[in-house]
């Protein structure tokens, strides 16, 4: 209700403004084109008489241009109804001008209706009236645009929290199984592991609410991640990190690496008898940012099932709301033993 309290006072703002730049202009040029510099309180009146109709037409002529839903009308439509309209608007100011000279004794009737007068005024005020469109349209032009551009930004962010909703439980899921296996067996290890929880808890929660985070903070999580796992796998989890010192300068989205990594137990050390490898390595190149991530496995033909998965999915529409086309995502089979599964995303700044 306020935004629209705004509006109607801007627009009253800029109609009373424009009418009285209009009215100055016009005593001015009226004093330059006499050779007395004194002006009659008649020419002043038929003046203002002039320029308060003049703006109520505009205002008619807004009323029209809402009612027919002008703004909604291609350009094609657009052109030849405003053209039309305001040399009508013109020879209708013209006319309706005329009565009020009488009284004022600036009527003669041999020049108000010399067709040279008549077609010159018009085509003055027809101008006057094109520049008037031409503002108003420009400024809904852009009040939508930036209208269109919140509504956007506004389902992107809600889209974006919904995303995250589902995988922040996903997680919490898979970190109580974890604890939940060393309880009985080893309490110590259990203290540990829920320390190690609690961090990626803290961390998570802090920037639950950003759409990035930096890639240091996302770091402690995947570290503090593979060593809850760790103790669950014990000797068949293997990890190794390569971060290029640069990568602490860019914004990630919030739990994406970690989401890649616990992708990567899920659907390949976990399934091997032996275990295997998690490799994370880092680089940056080309103002741009390359996650590698490695895992002991096979992704065959994306038969394994690891490209359908949840979080990967989520991950896939993370990117492409944040990013648009300037990220990149992509999971493949390295040999027969290791599935890489690679993001590439700009430097926001």
């Amino acid at each position: 209700m306020v935004s629209q309290v705004n509006k109607v006072r801007l627009y009253w703002t800029l109609q009373l403004g424009g009418w009285s730049v209009y009215f100055l202009s016009q005593l001015v040029f009226s004093v330059l084109a006499s050779e007395d510099p004194r002006i009659s309180t008649a020419r002043i009146l038929f003046l203002i008489y002039e320029s308060i109709f003049g703006l109520l037409l505009t205002h008619g002529y807004r009323y029209l241009i809402n009612r027919w839903k002008w703004m909604s009308a291609g350009m094609s439509l657009l052109i030849p109804r405003v053209a039309g309209s305001v040399v009508l608007l013109g020879l209708l100011l013209y006319f309706v001008r005329l009565p009020i000279s009488i009284p004022l004794g600036l009527y003669s009737r041999e020049v108000a209706f010399n067709v040279s007068t008549i077609f010159g005024l018009t085509a003055i005020y027809a101008l006057i009236f094109f520049l008037w469109s031409v503002l108003y349209f420009i400024y809904n032009y852009f009040e939508r645009y930036n209208t269109s551009l919140k509504l956007e930004a506004s389902v992107r962010e809600i889209e974006l929290n919904n995303l995250k909703s589902q995988l922040n439980p996903h997680f919490i899921f898979n970190a109580l199984n974890s604890i939940r296996a060393l309880v009985d067996e080893n309490p110590e290890k259990a203290k540990q592991a829920i320390n190690q929880l609690a961090n990626i808890l803290r961390n998570s929660l802090s920037t639950g609410k950003r759409e990035l985070t930096k890639f240091e903070d996302e770091l402690k999580i995947v570290q503090d991640y593979l060593g809850l796992e760790s103790i669950r796998f014990e000797e068949r989890l293997q990890t190794r990190f390569e971060i290029d010192p640069a990568s602490r300068d860019f914004l990630v989205p919030p739990l994406m690496i970690q989401t890649l990594v616990e992708n990567g137990i899920k659907h390949g050390i976990a399934k091997l008898t032996a275990g295997g490898t998690i490799h994370l390595k880092t680089y940056v190149h080309d103002d741009r940012l390359s996650i590698q991530l490695r895992n002991s496995g096979t992704y065959v033909n994306g038969s394994s099932g690891m490209g359908g998965g949840l979080g990967l999915e989520n991950t896939r529409q993370r990117l492409k709301l944040i990013y648009g086309e300037a990220a990149s995502f992509r999971i493949l089979s390295e040999n027969d033993n290791f599935v890489l599964t690679e993001v590439e995303i700009p430097h926001l700044r």
